[in-house]
């Protein structure tokens, strides 16, 4: 029986210390999260697309973190203070 080798679909993105999982989904497109904001997650139909869009998520999962008095990540929160208005560099 011959072993076919499965191209991996999952791959990690990390910049300035901030790591986002990204999941090549069967019907197209990517699923992309953040570790370490649990539950935030996003679709993009390219990888450029998927991070745009998670930057989106993370904006939203950051101003609702704050109204609520959640911790923040250490990694986020120095983007968070460097960046105006918080846009994430990827």
């Amino acid at each position: 029986m011959k072993r076919v080798k499965k191209k991996s679909t999952r791959f990690q993105v990390i910049n300035k210390g901030i790591v986002l999982d990204f999941t090549k989904e069967p019907e197209g497109g990517y699923t992309v999260t953040v570790p370490s904001l649990p539950g935030c997650v996003s679709y993009g139909w390219t990888v450029e697309e998927a991070i745009e869009m998670i930057k989106d998520a993370m904006q939203g999962y950051l101003k609702v973190a704050k109204e609520e008095g959640l911790l923040i990540p250490e990694e986020i929160e120095q983007q968070n203070k460097i960046a105006t208005g918080f846009s994430l560099a990827f």
